[in-house]
């Protein structure tokens, strides 16, 4: 998708559809007005009404986009309603879109061309015989209003953001005959042409390093676990203490010997969405050049029941030295991150870790679809989260650490359980990752409930794969760790 920016007195392109972003309540003229009566568009935010150009209009297409109340409308809804208007003529026939803005600020208006960028992701790559009437023939996008110069100075950044979005959602995306572990992380590896360092550990290397935890996930699978560590040094001191995220990238989980029932089973290839999202991360440090030290870490398995799997009963001994008895191979993904924690604790001493993982359904019982579960031992990380997740549209709910849980995973014969039983689940899920952090601040974000849509509400998301946690945990960094 290009992206332009331009006056609004400038010559439409050939094929054009013209978009008018309205304000609720906002009056309209002659013909605009009558077919707003008649169609009951009143500017709500959301609506959209396609109506014929009137005389005299270069466009071939208007449609009016409902942006809500003047007074409430932000970046958010910048990126919104510009979606609305690309979804509106995306499969139009015409070429070319331009959205008119009320509001003549660039950064409203560099915003509003992320938008578009985001709503025109499609993953299409095994489609062979897709209709062409379906298919998106929209491949300009131009943005009007105020200062063209300034909103394309602006835009670069969020440019890079959105190239990011796109690597992750192409990461979930992929079936896992095609992305397992190798691959992932052979792909992770091609962005040193950013300027990302990656080094890649195999499972000789892990058990070396007594990694025991998370080998035990991969055991059963023909697929070799990886682990892959990212690392972008953009600090004015190359030796400042880095900030730390890490991924659950189980690239696909049948549940192991205690398997998964076999309606909605497809879905467990985006269960390495946590890495995704971190690699996503990454990619956009790098593609902006962030003046910060970050260094991710992802554990990449399958989770699969051959005669060499993990037993329900089993114990195995992690990389800090505890012993983990494995009540249910299906509660894998927190054996995954119990070793890359401790790993990233012990080798990079981080200012602090912020791990993603689709960790557990229980998250969707108690959240619904659209917010995802924080979990963390330091207010001043949760506030930062917190602040960067309203900014950007990806919401998440503060979840809480009662000690008392703690008792759910005692283990009879080991150190610890891998599950506490239905009560509480991401809760004490969350509390038997805490227990490889050994004291540093950190967050756990359970993104099971919104690393994946089916449907989408959301103009700027698609159906599939979200991105979620990307543009998060990118505004943090910027807005509270640049230098």
């Amino acid at each position: 998708m290009e992206i332009q920016f331009v006056a609004a007195d400038a010559a439409l392109p050939p094929k054009s559809a013209l978009a008018r972003i309205v304000f609720e309540g906002a009056g309209l003229d002659g013909q605009l007005a009558r077919a707003a009566g008649a169609s009951r568009f009143t500017g709500a935010k959301g609506q959209t009404l396609d109506v014929l150009a009137p005389e005299g209009t270069e466009a071939q297409r208007l449609v009016l986009v409902g942006a809500g109340k003047a007074e409430a409308f932000d970046a958010i809804g910048a990126e919104h309603a510009a979606a609305a208007a690309f979804h509106a003529v995306k499969a139009s026939g015409l070429e070319a879109l331009r959205a008119e803005l009320p509001s003549a600020d660039p950064q409203l208006a560099a915003r509003a061309a992320l938008g578009v960028r985001l709503a025109s992701y499609r993953f299409d790559k095994y489609r062979t015989k897709e209709p062409p009437e379906k298919k998106p023939t929209i491949v300009l996008a131009q943005v009007a209003g105020g200062d063209a110069d300034a909103a394309l100075a602006a835009f670069p950044p969020l440019a890079a953001l959105a190239d990011a979005v796109a690597f992750t959602r192409d990461l979930v995306s992929e079936p896992a005959n095609v992305l397992y572990p190798v691959e992932f992380a052979r792909r992770v590896k091609e962005l040193e042409s950013l300027g990302l360092e990656v080094e890649i550990l195999g499972e000789q290397a892990m058990q070396a390093l007594g990694m025991g935890s998370l080998l035990g996930v991969g055991q059963g699978s023909a697929r070799e676990s990886q682990l892959v560590i990212i690392r972008w040094n953009g600090a004015a001191d190359p030796k400042a203490q880095p900030l730390a995220f890490i991924g659950k990238g189980v690239c696909f989980d049948s549940g192991g010997i205690s398997i998964k029932p076999a309606e909605n089973m497809e879905d467990m290839k985006w269960d390495m969405g946590g890495a995704g999202a971190v690699t996503g991360l990454m990619h956009v440090l790098a593609g902006r050049k962030a003046k910060v030290n970050a260094v991710g870490i992802l554990g990449l398995v399958e989770n699969m029941p051959d005669g060499g799997a993990q037993r329900p009963g089993d114990v195995v001994t992690s990389m800090s030295g505890q012993t983990i008895e494995v009540i249910n191979t299906d509660a894998e993904g927190r054996l995954v991150l119990a070793d890359a924690v401790w790993y990233c604790q012990d080798r990079f001493k981080p200012r602090f870790m912020v791990d993603l993982a689709t960790l557990t359904g229980a998250i969707i019982v108690a959240l619904g679809h659209d917010y995802a579960g924080l979990f963390s031992n330091n207010d001043e990380l949760s506030g930062a989260l917190l602040a960067a997740s309203g900014a950007e549209g990806e919401p998440l709910w503060r979840m809480p650490l009662p000690d008392p849980y703690n008792r759910q995973i005692d283990s009879m014969i080991a150190d610890v359980k891998n599950t506490g039983g239905r009560p509480g689940g991401s809760i004490t899920a969350a509390l038997f990752i805490q227990k490889f952090v050994n004291g540093l601040p950190w967050a756990h974000l359970d993104i099971a409930s919104v690393a994946w849509k089916k449907p989408s509400s959301v103009p700027t998301i698609p159906e599939g794969a979200t991105g979620f946690g990307v543009r998060l945990l990118n505004r943090m960094v910027a807005d509270r760790y640049e230098a």
